[in-house]
């Protein structure tokens, strides 16, 4: 049986986010194709809830290959839209440390439960259950279609410096 909603999305208004595709550009770097968010319509620090959405095109990178004659998103860009949304989440309430982006450092207890096609609307939820500011931080995630629950799984969030990692040019 799946887990009941992190928040009912359905009294959210969607057609008004308090973030755009140009809120969320100024604070994660994701460009072009990567960019698995559209907005976020709900932010809530004291409960540690946020909740955003992507809306499936079907003019997509993945359409043509994946499943041709009947494009499915792929899971990994549904996890990939949930840890969007948490990075969203950690920047905005400066709890990424020294890092210049929040990263992946991995997922637990993922399941997918439905389906996802051009023409949807995929309504992602996150709620922080442990954050670690500067070091770690973990949600659980949520993705919704038409009321339905379709992705669950734990992601998990550490900083990133790219002036800490960069590797020398070949020479």
């Amino acid at each position: 049986m799946p887990p009941p909603f992190i928040i009912d999305p359905a009294p959210l208004n969607f057609e008004h986010p308090i973030a755009d595709i140009e809120a969320i550009r100024r604070v994660l770097p994701q460009r072009f194709e990567m960019e698995q968010l559209n907005g976020i319509v709900h932010l809530d620090p004291v409960e540690q809830v946020i909740v955003g959405f992507k809306e499936v095109r079907d003019d997509e990178f993945w359409v043509r290959g994946h499943m041709p004659g009947f494009p499915l998103l792929p899971g990994v860009l549904m996890c990939e839209a949930a840890a969007q949304l948490c990075s969203y989440y950690i920047v905005t309430q400066k709890l990424q440390g020294d890092g210049d982006f929040i990263a992946f450092g991995g997922l637990q207890n993922v399941k997918f439960r439905g389906t996802v096609r051009p023409g949807d609307r995929l309504v992602m939820i996150a709620r922080a259950v442990q954050i670690r500011a500067g070091r770690r931080a973990v949600f659980n995630t949520q993705g919704i279609v038409a009321g339905s629950l379709v992705y669950q799984g734990d992601v998990i969030g550490v900083p990133f410096s790219r002036a800490a990692n960069k590797t020398p040019a070949a020479s």
